[in-house]
């Protein structure tokens, strides 16, 4: 008998997470604080409820995919939250990307009512999300992550028990310091070419049959190329990650210059009105620069 699984946060991550679980066979039971996205899993078949506690309630396994760290207390251990819901033997388990120490607190504070916690950040954008085909990095005991393993199969292709509550983030860190890297260098190099009066995309062909392949230029420089600078991951995501990953590297004494660097430019997106748009829209910052525009007029 398949577990009973909860799912709370359906955005841009967590709808597509959840219709995947759904199409698995997952009895599901969502919850999120905008009505349409419920109103669409519904319609394929999930359960819907009121508060975080009520789908607890009702779930063996609670799925959280949640903007940031407050977020996922408050859910989570806040009035008619998670906690207000678990019962002994349940297992919670958050998609978000938040602070490690937050992942080792909310672990804690769930374990004091025997329920295990996971910290499970994915990687992959919405395209991932959509395709089923996420990178999952989780924290927290192995026995759960067994008993979660299955229904991580059914949101991911790559899924890593990384470590101990906590571990999950701290994959999720180093990732994003890497993601981050790719999209201001695609800038740069994208640019350069236009620049120079050489076709961008076919200087994109060019590079990634070599050592610059990657899964920025595979993926997000077409869409560049389309014009599409809509989100499958938010700038104002990317803003958040670095802010998170500068935060933890200063708690160990860990200088890390270049992502302090990323994280001005993201901050020059959310001052120019572009927290909105795709992270790879950080091309946009250096447009503003007047170097010179991707598309030509």
């Amino acid at each position: 008998m398949l577990p009973r699984i909860g799912y709370i946060g359906l955005g841009l991550m967590g709808k597509p997470i959840a219709g995947n679980l759904l199409k698995a066979g997952y009895p599901l039971t969502v919850h999120n604080r905008s009505r349409a996205a419920v109103d669409e899993l519904v319609s394929l078949g999930a359960r819907s409820a009121d508060t975080p506690q009520a789908v607890a309630e009702v779930s063996d396994l609670v799925f959280t995919s949640l903007p940031d760290s407050p977020d996922v207390e408050q859910v989570v251990l806040g009035r008619q939250g998670v906690r207000a819901g678990c019962r002994p033997g349940m297992v919670y388990i958050d998609n978000s990307t938040i602070k490690p120490e937050t992942a080792r607190h909310v672990a804690a504070e769930l374990a004091a009512v025997g329920v295990q916690a996971l910290d499970a950040p994915v990687s992959g954008g919405d395209v991932g999300a959509k395709a089923a085909t996420l990178a999952v990095m989780v924290g927290g005991p192995k026995e759960a992550f067994d008993r979660a393993l299955p229904v991580f199969q059914a949101m991911g292709k790559t899924v890593t028990h990384v470590g101990e509550s906590g571990a999950g983030q701290v994959a999720k860190a180093c990732n994003q310091i890497m993601a981050a890297a790719t999209m201001v260098a695609m800038s740069e190099l994208l640019l350069l070419a236009r620049k120079t009066g050489v076709d961008p995309q076919r200087v994109v062909e060019a590079i990634r049959g070599g050592a610059a392949q990657c899964w920025t230029l595979d993926v997000k420089a077409p869409r560049l190329f389309a014009g599409e600078r809509r989100p499958g991951f938010k700038a104002s995501m990317m803003h958040k990650d670095l802010a998170i990953i500068l935060d933890t590297a200063r708690a160990f004494g860990m200088p890390l210059p270049l992502s302090a660097l990323n994280l001005q430019l993201y901050e020059s997106m959310l001052q120019m009105g572009m927290g909105d748009l795709d992270n790879s829209a950080v091309i946009g910052v250096f447009e503003a620069m007047g170097a010179t525009t991707l598309l030509e007029d």
